[in-house]
């Protein structure tokens, strides 16, 4: 049928380019809600999941038009892309045009970029369609480009799409950079019924059609929802070649055709977002204790409690006179750690501020005495101002913690270690 004969100037449903009407669903409202998560929280990193013709590209370039003119954002098709090509099109997208000899050079502005993007403004966006597709040697360089940071936030926000599950990918012990930061890991779901006639009666109505219904009856819209999954790419095909089809008006059901249709990427999940716990749960901290810049132990925080003091019995036991018998104690509750000083006679600084009770972040420094004890935890990103305001430790939790390590230090009998270890200096005559 040609596209006068149903009222239309143009067509209604082009496969390629913008399309004439912006059609809202609820994933799509999801979606867009998501995306903007991304761009404000600390560490966002998103995966964008949907089958072919999901909606993905075109969900992807209405979130970036809603961006701030002063955003900086690069949307790139990862589809074999080796280190290098990656590198290149990550920088041309960020208005670079530069031919550099080599990644390092590459890699180098990349980084140069996104720290003072994040250190000046706010931190670039990477959005990555066909992310599958990427090469491992890419994949590695996007795992050293998200482990990218200013002070607690990350210097890159990444928005991985794929049209198939990225679970493979991401549980791989090599993408721990990337596990770790994901915020949302969402999968797009089709239209329902009556969003995809609204979707239809938009397309017709931007085209030129001053009455849709004409065009396709509620019946016939009720059959390209269930030849097209409601996926919105499909239902542009099936809506578009029912037209082409059709000798008269309004058009019938027998010019619809019955595509196979794909499996949604959510197949082996039970829910539409899940924590990133779920998909690579965070190692424990590490307290890494060093002495005149010489590391001298390496402790993994298994236990929800961790005592540091000169004791032999501490968890982290330091011989120096310069640091109490029971030091300090820290506390694990959910994610969080909250390090909290005993009364300590040379107390207990992070970063060199003095603290009663502290919040920890990854690559905080505690100095007790002449010992640093670095605290590695790359999952503690997130924390409030004003010591522990809004944070899940209650003070139910906290009372006890102290009221078991009371009920612990009242019971041993450990004498106190001889100092044998502290280098002091000393006079010469």
């Amino acid at each position: 049928m040609e596209l006068s004969a149903a009222g239309l100037s143009v067509q209604p449903f082009p496969t390629h380019g913008k399309p004439l009407a912006i059609a809202s669903y609820a994933s799509k409202i999801s979606a867009i809600e998501t995306l903007n998560n991304t761009k404000v929280h600390p560490t966002g990193l998103t995966l964008l999941q949907g089958p072919p013709l999901s909606g993905k590209s075109t969900l992807i370039r209405s979130f970036v038009q809603s961006l701030p003119l002063d955003c900086s954002v690069a949307v790139i098709d990862g589809k074999g892309l080796n280190t290098t090509n990656f590198l290149i099109s990550v920088l041309r997208e960020f208005g670079y045009d530069l031919e550099l000899s080599s990644n390092n050079e590459l890699l180098g502005l990349v980084r140069i970029f996104a720290l003072q993007q994040t250190a000046s403004h706010e931190a670039p966006i990477l959005i990555i369609e066909n992310a599958h597709e990427l090469n491992p040697s890419a994949l590695r360089t996007l795992c050293e480009l998200a482990a990218l940071r200013v002070r607690q936030y990350s210097a890159l926000k990444i928005v991985l799409s794929s049209d198939r599950s990225l679970d493979a990918i991401i549980t791989s012990e090599a993408m721990e950079a990337i596990a770790r930061r994901v915020v949302h890991d969402f999968h797009l779901r089709p239209m329902s019924q009556p969003e995809t006639r609204d979707f239809l009666y938009g397309k017709l109505s931007a085209a030129g059609s001053q009455s849709p219904e004409s065009v396709f009856s509620d019946e016939v819209c009720r059959t390209i929802w269930e030849a097209s999954g409601g996926w919105p790419g499909i239902t542009d095909r099936v809506a578009l070649l029912a037209l082409a089809r059709a000798e008269s008006l309004p058009v019938t059901t027998a010019d619809i055709e019955h595509p196979t249709l794909p499996i949604g990427t959510w197949t082996h999940q039970d829910a539409l977002d899940i924590e990133p716990s779920d998909i690579a749960p965070p190692a424990p901290p590490r307290l890494i204790v060093s002495s005149d810049g010489n590391v001298i132990n390496d402790v993994t925080m298994d236990e929800a409690r961790a005592l540091i003091g000169r004791a032999r019995h501490n968890d982290i036991a330091i011989s120096s006179r310069f640091i109490s018998r029971h030091h300090a104690l820290l506390l694990r509750h959910g994610s969080s750690t909250l390090l909290m000083d005993l009364n300590s006679s040379n107390g207990t600084f992070v970063n060199s501020k003095r603290i009663s009770n502290h919040l920890l972040m990854h690559d905080d420094v505690i100095t007790i005495g002449h010992h640093r004890i670095k605290f590695h935890d790359p999952s503690a990103t997130a924390t409030s101002k004003g010591g522990l305001a809004g944070v899940d430790f209650s003070d139910t939790v906290i009372m006890k913690s102290l009221a078991d390590m009371r009920t612990l230090l009242g019971q041993e009998t450990t004498e106190l270690l001889p100092v044998t270890t502290e280098r002091l200096p000393t006079l010469k005559n």
